[in-house]
C-alpha cells in the first residue's frame, strides 16, 4: 500500500477537521495542532485553507462527473443506470466520508473554484435527470416527476456520508444494491 505524502495527509486531516467543525470554524492553528506540526510548516505544503478545500471539493465533484458520463454512454438500461448511480455514490463516499461532508456543506466557499463546481454539479444532475426522462419515455421507469425522483434519490445518496462510518462490517456492494432496491424498485411488497 502507497504512503500517504505530507500534502495528502494534511488534506485527509483537514477534511476531516472540515467535517466535525465546519470549513469556516477551522483554522489554520487547528489544522497544525490536529498534525502535530507548527502553522508555518503547513504553508510548505499548501497554499491556503482555501486550497485544501478546493482540493477536498473539486477532486470528489470531478470523480461523480467523470463516473456519471461513463454510466450516461453505457449501452444499458436505464434502469442499469440508475443502479450504476447508486453504486457510484457508495463507493465515492465510502472511499471519502469526510470530503463528502465537505462536498454537502462547504462547497459555497469555493471562492474562484465556484463557478467550476456549479458547472460539474448541473451537468451531473442534468445527465441524472436525461436518464429518468429516458426511462420514463421507455416506461421503464412509472409516470412521475424526474426532477422529484432525481431529488429523493440524491437525498438519500448525498447524506450517505453520515451513515456508512457508523457500520463497521460494511459491504459497500450490499449497500449498493440493497440502496437501489429501495430506492429504484421502492418499498412496496
Amino acid at each position: 500500500m502507497r504512503q500517504e505524502t505530507r500534502k495528502e495527509e494534511i488534506i485527509s486531516t483537514a477534511a476531516k477537521l472540515f467535517k466535525e467543525k465546519g470549513y469556516s470554524a477551522v483554522t489554520m492553528r487547528d489544522l497544525a495542532s490536529a498534525l502535530g506540526i507548527k502553522a508555518a510548516s503547513l504553508y510548505n505544503h499548501i497554499n491556503s485553507k482555501q486550497d485544501i478545500l478546493k482540493s477536498i471539493i473539486i477532486a470528489i465533484a470531478e470523480k461523480f462527473t467523470e463516473g456519471m458520463q461513463s454510466i450516461s454512454d453505457s449501452d444499458i438500461s436505464n434502469i442499469s443506470k440508475l443502479e450504476s448511480i447508486v453504486a457510484l455514490h457508495v463507493q465515492i463516499t465510502a472511499n471519502n466520508t469526510n470530503g463528502m461532508a465537505s462536498l454537502n456543506n462547504d462547497w459555497m466557499h469555493l471562492e474562484d473554484q465556484l463557478e467550476y463546481y456549479l458547472k460539474l454539479r448541473n451537468d451531473y444532475e442534468n445527465k441524472f435527470l436525461d436518464i429518468i426522462r429516458e426511462g420514463i419515455s421507455k416506461s421503464e421507469i412509472r409516470q412521475s416527476n424526474p426532477e422529484v425522483i432525481m431529488f429523493s434519490m440524491l437525498s438519500t445518496l448525498r447524506s450517505l456520508y453520515l451513515w456508512i462510518p457508523k457500520k463497521e462490517d460494511l459491504n459497500i456492494n450490499e449497500l449498493a444494491l440493497s440502496l437501489s432496491d429501495t430506492l429504484i424498485n421502492g418499498i412496496n411488497t
